[in-house]
């Protein structure tokens, strides 16, 4: 999305977390322990993916995506689906989305990544690219150089 920003990545937690239960120090039923609500939002909401469960490989995941932020008011920690997140995303200034991907069939349950979506970003972006222009003399043939960097910054 163009607007992302802030990325937060819970790779490394998940991949301890499941040599953790591999390895027998942490038990099945404390990691699959998605409450009816996630499970719901899961049905409901979520985005399914074509990765197994890591637990019970029984079932392929599902993404839900959680938003929050002060100009949701009452809808802040509602669940909503991947494709409204763009518009949201054009609407409000800023807010935050929380993934999660959810098993179904175990309730295995974890935080995929987090991040910054809004408006907001795109003030960002324009002063990055302007500044850019600026530092190259206003050409177009430097700018095309700076602007992976741009992306970079962004995350």
């Amino acid at each position: 999305m163009r607007t992302q920003r802030q990325v937060v990545d819970y790779s490394l937690q998940k991949r301890a977390v499941l040599r953790d239960v591999r390895s027998g120090r942490v038990g099945t039923l404390e990691v699959c322990d998605a409450s009816p609500y996630l499970r719901n939002a899961a049905t409901y909401h979520g985005e399914p993916i074509d990765e197994r469960c890591p637990i019970c490989r029984r079932e392929n995941l599902t993404l839900v995506h959680y938003v929050y932020g002060d100009e949701l008011k009452q809808s802040a920690g509602q669940a909503r689906k991947l494709a409204e997140l763009p518009v949201l995303a054009m609407t409000l200034r800023e807010f935050q989305v929380f993934v999660v991907e959810v098993c179904r069939a175990c309730a295995w349950n974890h935080l995929v990544e987090r991040f910054v979506l809004g408006r907001d970003g795109l003030a960002v972006e324009e002063t990055l690219h302007s500044g850019a222009m600026v530092s190259s003399g206003g050409g177009g043939s430097r700018r095309t150089g700076d602007s992976s960097h741009n992306g970079e910054v962004q995350r």
